[in-house]
């Protein structure tokens, strides 16, 4: 074998290495299906790639890519929370009815924050104390936050909201770049700076990876789940703020359907369903993929249904990547 068939064959062999280690990391795979969905969609339709609509994505993406970040600390964890779409519609209530009585924006924001936190708390209690699985303590807490939700405004929307309120949804900064954006940008700067530099996001990868090493290290793993579940329900609280100033409302049906949507997009990312890996800023590529697939399938006049069906085929794609992932 000649010197040059053996320097092209060391050429092509680092090209495949570079090639795998790229699928291995789906946060990436998924980045690059993002920006192929892109150009794509630019080329059906002249009124997709222009800087309104980017940013309109942005915007879409806001509240899905907030509840994602909460989710993404239980995924990672190896739990999952059901409740963050009852969740959403019962702190955006809380918040509402805070509105009505005080007609103070600081202490409607409070409120529901502090409603998603409670029920955080007690999806985090029931897990830990009663030792109820994760997926059956918020699928309880699905239905009990949305029954509160109904029960607390009667079934009836909250109108009427403040124009400093709904400026936290509509706003656009520079009258270009929408306020929600920032504040994603912002939360998920936060959150990745916890899971990477602080232990509580390391005990949460831990948790993912060993339940029982965790616990024989001398970990508080009861601690951590309660804080975990309780920064879920904080988010998606968050997202409920960002989506009724958006609206204009606060709606106790609102939310149904997010948690599909927000798991969907850790999966996405990347994130293992077995937990302990994961990359809070692939769940927002996660969202975005999710949001892009929506609106671009409307600018495409296709049919809302089929939505769905499309989400659903994403998810179980990127689930499937994973384990294919995972056997070599």
């Amino acid at each position: 074998m000649s010197e040059q068939e053996t320097e092209g064959r060391k050429k092509t062999g680092h090209v495949l290495s570079i090639i795998q280690n790229l699928y291995r990391q789906q946060s990436l795979s998924m980045l690059f299906i993002l920006i192929i969905m892109w150009f794509v969609l630019a080329f059906l339709s002249p009124y997709f790639f222009t800087i309104n609509n980017i940013f309109e994505i942005t915007l879409q993406s806001a509240v899905i890519a907030l509840i994602a970040a909460g989710e993404s600390f239980v995924i990672f964890s190896g739990g999952i929370d059901l409740s963050v779409g009852s969740v959403f519609a019962f702190a955006a209530i809380v918040g509402g009815l805070a509105l009505q009585s005080t007609g103070s924006i600081f202490l409607t924001i409070v409120a529901a924050i502090l409603a998603g936190l409670f029920a955080g708390f007690c999806n985090g209690l029931a897990i830990i104390k009663l030792k109820i699985p994760p997926f059956v303590a918020t699928l309880g807490m699905m239905g009990i936050a949305r029954g509160l939700a109904l029960i607390l405004c009667n079934g009836v929307p909250i109108y009427g909201l403040p124009a400093g309120y709904t400026w936290i949804g509509q706003g656009r900064v520079a009258g270009i770049v929408p306020v929600p954006t920032l504040i994603v940008i912002f939360f998920f700067t936060i959150m990745f700076f916890v899971l990477r530099n602080t232990r509580f996001g390391r005990f949460t990868y831990a948790i993912g990876s060993n339940t029982e090493a965790t616990r024989l290290s001398g970990i508080n793993i009861s601690s951590v789940i309660l804080g975990i579940y309780m920064i879920s329900g904080a988010f998606a609280s968050i997202a409920a703020v960002i989506e009724s100033a958006r609206l204009g409302t606060m709606q106790p049906a609102a939310g149904n359907g997010y948690e599909l949507l927000a798991i969907g997009s850790v999966f996405i990312g990347g994130a293992s369903i077995f937990g302990g890996e994961g990359n809070i800023f692939a769940s927002l590529i996660g969202a975005l993929l999710v949001t892009t697939i929506r609106n671009g399938l409307n600018i495409l006049g296709v049919s809302a249904f089929y939505q769905y069906v499309v989400n659903g085929l994403i998810i179980i794609f990127a689930v499937a990547a994973d384990q294919i992932r995972r056997s070599k």
